[in-house]
């Protein structure tokens, strides 16, 4: 007779156990599982033709218990310092001060969704039926422009995953007749799904003047997330505000649009005088560039359907000037350095229109780089600040090759990063907060040593040039690098109220 092993008797009482999915398998074969719970907090049918759903929140029921959040996080199985809601905290300023409000917000899955608008390669949908605006994870190159575009950080990036991701109202739930994690997690009810009419919301929307105290305005995207509660004093603000917090440097492309704009200027130059030697230079500067894009992608291997998005999307606009322009360099440039020779097979009049060419489509494609920050509705990447900003790093360089009567062009740069700093030499302690101040108020402070150095480069280079035009060269490229990194590092990056 075989003895029972210890393996043996642990197999034999696994086979016996009866788990929590047993139990609610049971429950559902039974029909005593409880699906009723939480439906006063949903609709029970879909929307109609001209609905759709949104969420509502009860803020006076919010207690900054975060429930929802670890409930969203669990449900989703999200990474550990991923969330796709967020609670946020208004304090009441000088009208009340010891009044207080938490936010808790999600997706708004809005009316006019500019995370969809803005992605290269159509990574997002917005449901006919449902109104939800799902991402399409499979679809995503993580290019991050949907969480620049969205005014409310809501689309989250995972370095793991090479994508971003966001919240789906736990669609495949409501589908079923269930609630959101969120909606169910929330001990007081503050959070609920309701049915909205968008044509009545709509108008209301784009004339609103507040979303919620301190949160971009409504006119950018139609949120559809309805706030319900007491009225917030006027001089309430975020918690949040004040605080000198840095953006996301975005290194790649600090890289790519200081490059591409340099060695666009330096081709440009090229087919003015020298085309041999700056055509080298600034193809070199270029393709660099251009590399480095590549770098900030968490799915470079996607992005070859940008053409998706170019009905609406300004990064596949910039991506394709770059494609168009990528060739003609490589024309220009390896056409003056065949033998002479060979030369001898080129009509002389190719010349001509192909530098033209250089011009319109590099400048082109710059122009593409501005409305891609200008499109974001940033206050600090209007175009007012980006179109010198950027126009002048190519004009820098172009005036760098030409020589000494055209240096004062490398200024322009220089000139745009010390307006910049204005609000903050007029400011006082008791100016009202601004995106601008706010920037100013960065670049003294936090960022102090990093614009002096840009400052103190970007006036370096123009004088060393008439004595050492490559140590100039090396300046101007230092100080438009410093000065493409506090471009990013300095921006106030709106989302939605006091994020905690």
């Amino acid at each position: 007779m075989q003895t029972e092993t210890l393996i043996d008797s642990l197999i034999k009482d696994q086979k016996t156990l009866y788990s929590a999915v047993d139990e609610i398998a049971d429950k559902i074969d039974s029909g005593t599982l409880r699906t009723d719970l939480y439906q006063h907090l949903i609709p029970l049918e879909k929307p109609l033709k001209g609905e759709q759903y949104a969420f509502q929140v009860e803020l006076d029921k919010c207690t900054s218990c975060k429930a929802c959040v670890v409930a969203c996080h669990s449900l989703n199985g999200l990474e550990e310092k991923e969330a796709w809601r967020d609670v946020g905290l208004i304090l009441g300023g000088d009208d009340d001060p010891g009044w207080q409000q938490t936010v808790t917000s999600a997706c708004h899955h809005c009316l006019d969704p500019q995370c969809m608008h803005g992605c290269p390669v159509k990574a997002y949908e917005k449901d006919e039926t449902t109104g939800i605006v799902r991402h399409l994870d499979d679809q995503c190159i993580g290019c991050e422009y949907c969480s620049l575009k969205c005014p409310y950080d809501v689309p989250k990036y995972s370095s793991r995953l090479g994508i971003v991701r966001k919240c789906d109202m736990c669609s495949q739930r409501l589908e079923v007749g269930e609630a959101p994690a969120c909606v169910q997690a929330c001990p007081n009810e503050a959070i609920k799904i309701i049915t909205v009419n968008t044509s009545e919301i709509r108008p209301e929307l784009e004339n609103k003047r507040e979303f919620i105290k301190g949160a971009p305005l409504p006119n950018i995207t139609l949120p559809t997330t309805q706030y319900i509660g007491r009225k917030v004093p006027d001089t309430a603000k975020p918690v949040d505000q004040e605080k000198l917090s840095l953006a996301p440097a975005h290194l790649p492309l600090v890289f790519m649009l200081m490059l591409t704009q340099a060695g666009g200027g330096t081709l440009l130059a090229a087919t003015l005088t020298n085309p041999i030697t700056l055509g080298l230079i600034g193809s070199s500067l270029f393709f660099i560039g251009l590399s480095c894009s590549i770098l900030h992608l968490g799915r470079p291997l996607g992005a070859w359907r940008f053409f998706l998005g170019l009905k609406t999307s300004w990064l596949s606009r910039e991506i394709l000037a770059f494609s168009l322009f990528a060739p003609l360099v490589m024309i220009f440039v390896g056409m003056h350095l065949l033998p002479d020779q060979w030369t001898a097979f080129i009509p002389s009049a190719v010349d001509f229109p192909l530098s033209v060419s250089l011009w319109v489509i590099g400048l082109a494609a710059v122009y593409t780089s501005v409305m891609i920050y200008h499109d974001t509705k940033r206050e600090n990447w209007h175009y007012r600040w980006t179109t010198p900003a950027f126009f002048g790093t190519v004009f820098a360089f172009i005036g760098m090759a030409l020589g000494s009567s055209f240096l004062l062009l490398c200024l322009i740069p220089l000139i745009t990063d010390l307006l910049t700093l204005l609000p903050v030499m007029r400011s006082k302690k008791s100016s009202p907060w601004s995106p601008s101040l706010h920037r100013a108020r960065l670049l003294w402070h936090p960022l102090r040593k990093v614009t002096l150095s840009r400052l103190l480069l970007g006036l370096g280079a123009p004088l060393v040039a008439l004595l050492s035009p490559p140590l100039a060269l090396c300046l101007l490229i230092g100080g438009e690098l410093l000065s493409r990194a506090l471009y990013f590092r300095s921006v106030h990056s709106p989302k939605m109220t006091g994020n905690i």
